[in-house]
């Protein structure tokens, strides 16, 4: 069935979202259609809203962090059913590429388009419609809307015992977060390691890092509120200042600085990497999973660093994570205790507080803030 639907749309770039009411086609073959419950408002969609990250339509309805029931099934679309409870990865895995065969299905070749905001591999084709025109859905899928029709390459079926709502946040957060410590940052038992930035994502990097055998994280965040909550994800020391916590490291290793530095800071510049550069000792690593102004180019480093003190600097995206396998599994540590989500979730908003929210999100009041729809 074809739906109405309401959904939070950016109209251009620089702008804030705004509610509006789309017309959303019925699912095609390997599509479903999925009433949403819970969508996480991630730090990417502000991008998308400031224009750090370019979008390749308007209108555009955001979000990429969610989960949701299924409502109805494509013709000639095996492996789910209506009723079934679904999380969605913002990055489509085709199964069957290069990069999904090697078992990177966070590199699919299917993201290459997550930003064009049409069907993943069919460039033009959409299915959304406002008064007759093309709206584009943000990574393929959408989530700040009532109603979504996804590709199947997008979601992943789900306990249904597990609430929505913390599960929701398996769609970007945790899974990128997690990935980043125990995926890319080559921890090891006894490890001293540094997060910069405790919001969602560097919230459940503090939880990877102890996760991975760390015996000291250090987090750092300029908003106090963050840096009061960090224990409660396993930091053992808190800064507002990357210097601070770099001292400390050198403090605890005889001033050879931390094993790994993830930077996890809400808009990633230059600066940030040279100074998670200098905050680890030699052959130590530096986890670059936060986003910034797409074209931005360069860090002030010293090369020779890199070299004489073989030093990596360690791209993660989706926290290196295969959304098949990662999430079902992190989520089985949610349900016996080991990994915090209900504890990420700060303030639930509604479809038409998504402006408000993200001015909060940039007010420093927030780990994550959440999109709870009616049932």
């Amino acid at each position: 069935m074809s739906v109405t639907t309401r959904a939070s749309l950016l109209r251009h770039a620089p702008s804030k979202y705004e509610l509006a009411t789309v017309e959303l086609d019925e699912p095609r073959k390997d599509e479903i259609l999925v009433k949403m419950a819970a969508s996480g408002l991630c730090h990417s969609d502000d991008h998308l809203a400031t224009g750090d990250l370019p979008a390749g339509v308007y209108p555009l309805a955001g979000g990429h962090e969610g989960a949701g029931v299924v409502v109805e099934v494509g013709p000639h679309t095996g492996s789910f059913e209506a009723g079934d409870h679904v999380v969605f990865s913002f990055l489509a895995s085709c199964g069957r590429c290069e990069f999904c065969a090697r078992g990177l299905g966070n590199l699919c070749d299917r993201g290459a388009d997550v930003l064009m905001g049409a069907r993943p591999g069919q460039p033009g084709s959409y299915r959304m419609s406002e008064n007759g025109t093309a709206v584009g859905q943000a990574m393929g899928i959408s989530t700040l809307s009532e109603y979504t029709t996804v590709s199947v390459d997008s979601a992943v079926k789900i306990d249904s015992t597990i609430p929505l709502e913390a599960a929701a946040l398996l769609g970007c957060a945790v899974p990128t977060g997690w990935g980043s410590a125990v995926n890319s940052a080559d921890i090891t038992p006894g490890g001293v390691v540094i997060v910069m930035g405790v919001g969602g994502i560097g919230a459940v990097a503090l939880q990877g890092a102890v996760h991975a055998g760390a015996r000291t994280v250090i987090a750092v965040d300029p908003v106090a509120f963050k840096r009061e909550v960090a224990p409660a994800f396993g930091a053992t020391h808190a800064f507002a200042t990357i210097e601070e916590a770099t001292e400390c490291a050198k403090s605890l290793t005889n001033g050879q600085g931390a094993d790994a530095t993830i930077v996890t800071v809400g808009v990633v510049k230059g600066d940030h990497i040279a100074q998670a550069l200098a905050s680890v000792r030699k052959a130590g690593t530096v986890v670059v999973t936060a986003l910034g102004p797409f074209f931005d180019v360069g860090a002030p480093i010293m090369l020779s660093e890199l070299t004489l003190y073989q030093k990596r600097i360690q791209g993660s995206l989706f926290g290196q994570a295969n959304a098949r396998f990662d999430i079902p599994q992190l989520l089985r540590m949610y349900q016996d205790g080991v990994l915090k989500l209900d504890e990420l979730i700060t303030r639930r908003y509604r479809l038409e507080e998504v402006a408000q929210a993200y001015e909060d999100m940039h007010a420093g009041t927030n780990i994550r803030g959440l999109v709870v729809f009616d049932d």
